[in-house]
């Protein structure tokens, strides 16, 4: 059997579903959500933003979709409204989170707690470890910490964090 998010125990108003193509504007509004406070300080107008998150946000889903290319790129559904995205590498000893992002109205209100939790389940009973790319600023990197990821790694911006089954 694949490894998938398919046996990852979620509250009921949580749900995963795979990202299909009518998405594109979901995504790219999810990717957006998440540069809004740095880009407000560029004084650039609407406009410059707009054209810069595109760019951006194409360029960072084609590297996805190349680099990870066996990934599951799902969607979130919090009570039945999308609410960001879960995109996951699965490899023999390991599950990269490859990317998580949910919309500012579901932030801090425990989706992001609930998704990775769900997923140290489904890694304690594989016995793999999880890791992820968290930007050295990003707020939840407190979450990732109380959770119990530590540091194993540098890349520019990024810390490379990674949770164990048993720590």
């Amino acid at each position: 059997m694949t490894p998938s998010s398919a046996n990852l125990a979620l509250p009921p108003e949580l749900r995963l579903r795979p990202v299909v193509s009518e998405d594109m504007d979901l995504l790219e509004r999810i990717y957006a959500s998440t540069r809004a406070e740095e880009l407000a300080q560029t004084g650039w107008d609407a406009a410059q933003v707009a054209v810069f998150l595109r760019f951006q946000f194409q360029a960072q889903h084609h590297h996805y979709r190349t680099h990870y290319a066996n990934a599951e790129f799902l969607v979130v559904e919090r009570s039945g409204e999308a609410a960001g995205r879960l995109y996951l590498h699965w490899r023999p000893q390991e599950l990269r989170i490859v990317d998580i992002a949910l919309l500012p109205a579901h932030r801090a209100a425990g989706a992001g707690g609930a998704l990775i939790g769900a997923l140290m389940d489904l890694a304690r009973q594989r016995g793999i470890a999880i890791s992820i790319h968290v930007e050295k600023n990003n707020r939840a990197m407190g979450l990732y910490r109380r959770l119990g990821f530590c540091r194993i790694g540098e890349h520019g911006v990024y810390d490379l964090m990674e949770w164990r089954p048993g720590t």
